[in-house]
């Protein structure tokens, strides 16, 4: 039963001692000159005019929950898109149920304003 697991085990010790490899000959191999001007922050192609520590307003965090709930969705379209051939009338109806809803929720975001950016 274990041995079925040694190309695994195998594999994950490979691509540990690869990246390992990579970053070691990276750092060793790597330049070497710090100046002032490349340890300064970069913020857009000019200086930073404000603490990094600043609170971002809601809003943000609001667009961003909205973007990975709705990718989250569209992930789900993938595998049902790889079998759509071989699913029959209730899968596509229940497909089509839950885009409605996708879609409902969507429309009720835009109407509420959350995807407005000032």
């Amino acid at each position: 039963m274990l041995g079925e697991y040694l190309p695994i085990l195998l594999f994950l010790i490979v691509a540990t001692g690869i990246g390992i490899a990579l970053l070691v000959i990276g750092w060793a191999l790597g330049p070497k000159r710090p100046s002032a001007e490349k340890l300064s922050p970069y913020e857009c192609g000019f200086e930073a005019f404000e603490d990094a520590r600043t609170q971002f307003d809601v809003r943000y965090y609001l667009v961003a929950i909205l973007f990975i709930i709705f990718d989250l969705e569209i992930a789900f379209l993938f595998p049902w898109a790889v079998v759509f051939k071989d699913i029959g009338a209730p899968a596509i109806a229940a497909m089509a149920v839950f885009l409605g809803i996708l879609v409902i929720g969507f429309i009720y975001e835009w109407k509420k304003g959350a995807l407005e950016w000032e």
